[in-house]
């Protein structure tokens, strides 16, 4: 049963007000399949998965494990090659990996001899190479200011808890001005309570950039808290887009409204049938 014909009238009129409804598309999957080889013959992660996501939009991802959440954000990001279909940027067919899709990875991957201002730097002077050191330093200071470690540029890595270096790999991220912004289970690894904060974090700079987002969660919670739609994919192998659901919540948005909504349960109830049937 699709979620309108499960939720109340006034919840339907809400869904049909799409906030990016009539928006261009920017990222657009089409019948993208991807196959491993194996001893005993191909095994088909993905086959003819369709999604397309509107510039400005952000969506989760759900799903069992194996399903081909992870390997569809690789595939988009251009780490992981196509084994079929298409996938195109604003338009244009991606050639591998660009700094036109950022990506903040469950592991913030930094380099633990530099600083947190440097850890960033090491991109945004790749993506603006003319820009004066002045601009480039403004660029990190801003972003880093953003996640709340304006007091921390010049601390290593090493000298940073896990939650502040993932910190530092959402700032590192926003700081290239992307198009498509790929969050992979990006609070997977921290305790309940930085992982909050950090859901915080990530939606309040969001919500002033509005970059295209796609992260990939096992977390109901997080979807509808991040998200404009969540997708919802069967389980593998040929794996494609099983369900979709709106979350018309307004933006901006913040926790307590969220979870106080007299629709929120609804919508978790629906996500959590759809993982279990």
């Amino acid at each position: 049963m699709h979620v309108a014909e499960k939720l109340d009238t006034d919840l339907k009129e809400l869904v049909v007000k799409d906030r990016l409804q009539g928006a261009p598309v920017m990222l657009q999957c089409s019948d993208i399949k991807k196959v491993y080889p194996t001893k005993k013959g191909d095994y088909v992660v993905l086959e003819d998965l369709q999604l397309n996501i509107r510039e400005g939009e952000f969506i989760s991802i759900i799903g069992h494990s194996g399903c081909g959440k992870s390997t569809l954000l690789t595939m988009i990001a251009g780490l992981n090659g196509i084994s079929g279909g298409q996938i195109m940027v604003d338009g244009a067919p991606i050639r591998g990996a660009g700094p036109d899709r950022a990506v903040v990875f469950q592991s913030p991957s930094l380099f633990p001899w530099l600083t947190a201002l440097q850890n960033v730097m090491i991109g945004v002077k790749q993506v603006f190479p003319h820009a004066s050191k002045k601009q480039k330093l403004e660029i990190c200071k801003y972003y880093l200011n953003k996640v709340g470690l304006g007091n921390d540029f010049d601390k290593k890595a090493t000298e940073l808890s896990q939650g502040m270096q993932q910190r530092v790999g959402i700032a590192r991220a926003f700081a290239l001005k992307p198009k498509v912004l790929l969050l992979d289970e990006p609070f997977g690894m921290l305790d309940s309570l930085t992982r909050g904060e950090l859901q915080d974090v990530l939606l309040e700079v969001w919500q002033r950039e509005k970059i295209t987002a796609v992260m990939v969660t096992h977390d109901v919670d997080e979807s509808i808290f991040l998200a404009d739609r969540v997708i919802m994919m069967t389980s593998g192998p040929y794996a494609k887009i099983g369900d979709e659901l709106i979350i018309p919540f307004e933006r901006p948005r913040n926790r307590i409204d969220v979870l106080e909504h007299p629709n929120y349960y609804d919508y978790r109830g629906y996500l959590i049938d759809f993982l279990e049937g």
